[in-house]
């Protein structure tokens, strides 16, 4: 593997700071599926990659193809732009928090 590739999947365990476990039980709850933008069906486009992200942590990482590393990128790079755009209050309860962890991440996990 290329360095390139060998530092996308760092990054994308260290962004991802939530367990596959954790991020099932996420998705199943109507915080999550009630954020985020959807386009023709009824799933929004964080969600969906929430459930891609559960199945990449469960892969080893010499399984991982070409476009599951472009999703780690994508990914990578949400979390870091929506990182960016913290509210100054209320965080628990905001539309940004829901988002970030349909992404993997917790902003609020130590």
């Amino acid at each position: 593997m290329s360095q390139d590739v060998n530092s996308a999947i760092a990054e994308f365990h260290q962004v991802v700071n939530m367990t596959p476990k954790e991020l099932e039980s996420w998705l199943k709850t109507e915080e999550s599926q009630a954020v985020g933008q959807r386009k023709d069906d009824d799933e929004s486009t964080g969600h969906k990659s929430g459930r891609r992200i559960v199945e990449l942590l469960q892969k080893k990482e010499d399984e991982y193809t070409e476009d599951e590393i472009s999703h780690m990128k994508k990914v990578i790079s949400y979390v870091h732009r929506h990182s960016a755009q913290k509210p100054s209050h209320d965080i628990e309860n905001s539309r940004w928090y829901y988002s970030l962890k349909n992404w993997g991440h917790d902003p609020l996990k130590k």
